[in-house]
């Protein structure tokens, strides 16, 4: 049986971040591999780190931008086909850039789902990742995605696997304390400086809950094979992601804490019934 993998993604830069690993692996394993990308990411930082709100960031120069460092991760994961959907990025919930309607967020989602069921159905993948209903961390792109992947679903003669990217509690308790801990040396670098701290001096996390109880964790995949590729694919979305805590870390602590990728199940045609080591369980 020829295999086929597919993910649903928000914006250039989230397809390195949550299926980095499992995007090359599938790849070397010989699996066709296809990303579906909805944005073009125009609301990211610009050159320099220039914020969404500055008067001096361009949407569309970044636009153009991580188009371009999409494509360089994209040759890094062996990603077979690109599909970018070209809508335009909503901001965070409650930007203004919600109510554009050129954004995703304001888009049909019926009409989005017709683009994406057609995808599906010229490549008619079993397995199939997105996010969850409240998009992983609440980002209204990510929300999107979830929504038109299922009405795309809807529209097959046949069904998926379909799987939402996680991270277990145990796994999001490190990595609140790494990035706790990051937090209080920014802090502390820039009173070392005379400056005035722009990180709050006791961070308490985020509003929702990123993690998921692990006993919900339906695959654990082991990337350490790959993991290698998995840090060069982030950090080809260099104007994004060159200070984020997975590239501070550096390349020996990545290997070490990002060994792995997890996911929770959404539908189950094969049955499968433990946590599985291999997204195509049932299909191989």
């Amino acid at each position: 049986m020829s295999l086929t993998f597919l993910a649903v993604h928000a914006h250039p830069d989230d397809e390195a971040s949550s299926t980095g690993g499992v995007f090359r692996l599938l790849a070397n394993q010989g699996v066709r591999t296809v990303l579906v990308t909805c944005t073009n990411g125009e609301y990211g930082d610009a050159p320099g780190g220039v914020k969404p709100d500055s008067p001096d960031h361009g949407p569309d120069e970044v636009a153009a931008l991580r188009e371009v460092e999409l494509a360089r991760a994209v040759a890094v994961l062996g990603i077979d086909r690109l599909v970018r959907l070209g809508y335009r990025d909503s901001g965070m919930m409650g930007w203004p850039q919600n109510d554009d309607p050129r954004s995703f967020w304001s888009t049909c989602v019926d009409q989005a789902a017709d683009r994406l069921a057609a995808v599906l159905a010229e490549e008619r993948p079993q397995v199939i990742v997105t996010y969850n209903e409240i998009g992983f961390y609440g980002h209204p792109d990510h929300i999107q995605a979830h929504r038109i992947t299922l009405a795309a679903m809807a529209r097959l003669d046949y069904e998926p696997t379909l799987y939402y990217n996680a991270i277990p509690n145990s796994v999001m308790t490190q990595y609140r304390a790494r990035w706790a801990e990051e937090e209080r040396r920014r802090r502390d670098d820039a009173l070392a400086r005379g400056e005035t701290p722009d990180v709050p001096e006791d961070p308490d996390g985020d509003e929702l809950d990123l993690g998921t109880p692990d006993d919900e964790i339906a695959a654990v995949i082991d990337v350490a094979s790959v993991v290698d590729a998995k840090f060069d694919a982030l950090g080809a979305h260099e104007s994004q992601l060159a200070d984020s805590f997975w590239m501070t870390m550096g390349r020996d602590q990545f290997r070490e804490a990002m060994r792995a990728e997890w996911f929770v199940r959404a539908t189950n045609p094969t049955g499968q019934s433990d946590v599985v080591t291999d997204l195509f369980a049932g299909y191989r």
